[in-house]
């Protein structure tokens, strides 16, 4: 049996510490006591949560008596170290106490979340507006290129006269070029311009299939000269794929509407800047920021389709790619 699957989450240490109170159990909770550590029941409704949690919705009936053993035997150990880390004020001090807030913040928002969108399902028409504008954001043309890095002007100039003089671009890259992309010849596979760096973007746009750039290119990786080899349209997802996911970008976006009439509503004032230029004072500690609604997502993407759009924050690319960070 894998007991790492019952383990509980540092914050949920932190979190049973700050909201268990020692003598009358979680707020609310009548529910009869599994355990008592140090007089503190371990109710029946908390264990139950514990256990839905940690194994993906299932309840203790679905668990053997081992595992149902092991599961309350972590949560005794877990309340235990808890309520050690109260006796020493480790839950009033440094960053322990903001991890504290933060968890409570996240769970919170999360909570009102929830309640506010359980009667507000996005309709039909709204997922297919939704659907509409993501399509209208998507760019229309893929690019298939390939290049070759390198660390100076001078020498990506050189790479260029040896391309006008006939030398295969796939073999200077293999021999020249400092990107792990050599090993394929400069190939960098398929992408929309949105996930490269701006000027690598740009010369690739401009380019005619088969033509390279005869002006080496310069961005924060070095100096490129670029192949075009050949370009695509991008072919969006149909509405059915991407539904479940134009529900979360709905919903958080209505979500997000929620979250601005809150605050017009509230009294709010800053000082950051008021501190000793524009940042913080010597010895000032700033208040954690709090949790912010989901961004919305990017264009649709269907899993495995052709021409995709990418992910809203591109994954950081290996070695000297041109790819955005």
């Amino acid at each position: 049996m894998n007991h790492s699957r019952f383990a509980l989450p540092v914050l949920a240490l932190a979190a049973l510490a700050a909201c268990q109170p020692k003598t009358s159990g979680l707020a609310s909770d009548n529910s009869p006591a599994v355990a008592t550590v140090n007089g503190a029941p371990i109710t029946r409704n908390f264990y139950d949560f514990y256990i839905k949690g940690v194994t993906g919705g299932k309840s203790p009936i679905d668990l053997t008596a081992d595992q149902r053993g092991l599961a309350l035997d972590n949560l005794i150990r877990a309340q235990v170290v808890a309520e050690q880390a109260v006796k020493e004020g480790l839950d009033k001090n440094g960053d322990t106490a903001y991890m504290l807030e933060l968890a409570r913040l996240n769970v919170l928002e999360q909570a009102v979340q929830d309640r506010y969108l359980k009667d507000r399902q996005p309709t039909d028409q709204e997922l297919r507006a939704e659907y509409e504008t993501q399509l209208a954001a998507m760019p229309k043309t893929e690019y298939h290129a390939r290049h070759i890095l390198v660390a100076t002007e001078p020498f990506a100039q050189k790479i260029v006269e040896r391309l006008e003089k006939g030398e295969k671009f796939d073999a200077l890259a293999k021999a020249e070029s400092m990107d792990a992309s050599k090993n394929n010849g400069g190939d960098l596979g398929w992408f929309t311009p949105a996930r490269m760096v701006p000027e690598f973007a740009g010369a690739v746009m401009a380019l005619k299939p088969g033509e390279y750039t005869h002006k080496p290119v310069q961005t924060q990786y070095g100096w490129h000269v670029i192949q075009l080899i050949e370009t695509r349209e991008v072919t969006p997802p149909p509405f059915d794929q991407v539904r479940q996911r134009l529900v979360q970008v709905v919903q958080a976006k209505k979500f997000r509407l929620y979250q601005d009439e809150l605050l017009r509503n509230a009294k709010v004032e800053k000082f950051l800047d008021k501190t000793t230029g524009g940042a913080p004072a010597p010895g000032a500690v700033s208040a954690p920021p709090a949790p912010s609604a989901p961004a919305p997502a990017a264009p649709p993407a269907a899993p495995g389709a052709t021409g995709t759009p990418p992910p809203p924050t591109p994954t950081p690319p290996p070695a000297n790619n041109p790819k955005k960070n």
